[in-house]
């Protein structure tokens, strides 16, 4: 079962501290909704992802040696390790936090 959500925007508060970061989430959530309706993601964004991807690049030839398709082939290949190992602790979080729950009661 999921956890529990509010329905409110804005979290229950306990002070004036509190109501002040969930107004400044606010504005970041606004700011950022306001940047993506004006511009496409995968431009915003490029550059964050041609440097993720080259590390995997970098981690199957440090050297430089491979030919460029045989280095792309096996930059793929440790991409897909790295996002199955992702999920694969992923999965092991979820099944320790539903064991927790039954625990609980």
């Amino acid at each position: 079962m999921r956890a529990k959500r509010t329905s409110s925007a804005l979290p229950p508060t306990s002070g004036p501290q509190d109501m002040a970061s969930a107004e400044r989430r606010l504005r970041a959530r606004l700011a950022a909704h306001a940047m993506h309706a004006r511009h496409d993601a995968r431009d915003t964004t490029g550059k964050g992802r041609a440097a993720f991807l080259s590390r995997f690049e970098a981690e199957v030839d440090p050297d430089g040696t491979l030919a460029p398709e045989e280095r792309r082939r096996r930059a793929d290949h440790a991409r897909r390790v790295y996002f199955i190992r992702l999920a694969l602790a992923s999965a092991k979080a979820r099944r320790a936090q539903r064991q927790d729950g039954d625990r609980r009661g």
